[in-house]
C-alpha cells in the first residue's frame, strides 16, 4: 500500500500550533533544567576537589548515584513515588497544588542528573590546571573560596567549554523522556499529531528537522564563543 504524504498537514490547525507549543516546552524544560545542572554541578565538582575528604566524599557520592541510575528511572521517582513517601502535607501539595507537577517534575529531575555529569566535567577542569595557579593565589594571602572565584573557576570553565556543549545538547535531547511523565513537549506533541492525523512521517520528519536546527544553532553559538575567548595558556 502506497503511503499518502501530505506535508501540508504541518501548517494546518491545530497541527502546527501543536508543534510550536511542543517546541517551547522542550526548550522550557531544557533550560531550566541547564540552569540547575549548571549551578549544583560546579558546586559538586568544586566540592570534590576541596582537601575535605568528608565533603569529598559526600560529593562523589552523589555523582556516582545520579549518574549510575537511568534518566528514565530517576523521573518515575520523583513524580511517582517520592510524593508517596514524604510528609502528608508535602506530598499533598506536589501532587495537587503545586502549578505544573509534571514540568517541575521533570526539570528538577534532569537538573539533578545532569548536575552529576556537569560536576566530573568541572572536577577534570580543575585537576587540568597547573597547580602553581592555586599555589600562587595562596601566596597572595587569597582564601580557598577567593581562589577558586578569582583563579580556579575562571580557568576551569573555559577549558570545560566545548564538554558543556555537548552536555547541554545530551539535556536537551533527554527531555524527550518528559513525556512519559506528561510534559507535552515536542515529541509527545508530534505523537499526538500521528494520532490524530494518521500522518506519522510528517509529524517525526518535523520533530526531527526542528530537534537538529536548534542542537546546531547552539552548537555553532558555542563555537563562535569559544573561538573568542582566550586560549588557555
Amino acid at each position: 500500500m502506497e503511503y499518502n504524504w501530505d506535508w501540508s498537514i504541518l501548517v494546518q490547525e491545530p497541527y502546527l500550533w501543536w508543534l510550536i507549543t511542543g517546541t517551547g516546552w522542550t526548550l522550557a524544560v531544557s533550560a531550566a533544567a541547564w540552569c540547575i545542572a549548571v549551578v549544583l554541578g560546579t558546586l559538586i565538582g568544586i566540592a570534590r576537589t576541596l582537601p575535605n575528604r568528608f565533603v569529598a566524599g559526600i560529593a562523589t557520592a552523589y555523582t556516582e548515584l545520579f549518574r549510575n541510575v537511568p534518566l528514565l528511572v530517576q523521573l518515575f521517582l520523583w513524580y511517582f513515588v517520592a510524593p508517596e513517601i514524604l510528609p502528608a502535607p508535602m506530598g499533598h501539595w506536589i501532587k495537587r497544588d503545586l502549578p505544573l507537577p509534571e514540568f517541575a517534575t521533570a526539570v528538577v529531575g534532569l537538573g539533578l542528573y545532569t548536575a552529576a555529569r556537569v560536576s566530573i566535567q568541572v572536577r577534570a577542569g580543575i585537576q587540568s590546571l597547573r597547580r602553581g595557579l592555586a599555589m600562587a593565589g595562596y601566596a597572595q594571602g587569597m582564601t580557598v573560596a577567593q581562589v577558586y572565584r578569582h583563579i580556579l573557576l575562571p580557568v576551569a570553565f573555559r577549558v570545560v567549554i566545548p564538554p558543556f556543549t555537548t552536555e547541554f545538547l545530551t539535556v536537551f535531547k533527554n527531555s524527550s523522556l518528559a513525556l512519559t511523565i506528561g510534559v507535552l513537549e515536542l515529541t509527545a506533541q508530534s505523537g499526538q499529531i500521528s494520532e490524530y492525523s494518521f500522518h506519522s512521517f510528517e509529524a517525526f520528519t518535523a520533530a526531527t528537522a526542528i530537534y537538529i536546527l536548534i542542537t546546531m544553532t547552539v552548537a555553532a553559538a558555542m563555537s563562535l564563543v569559544e573561538r573568542r575567548l582566550p586560549a588557555v595558556a
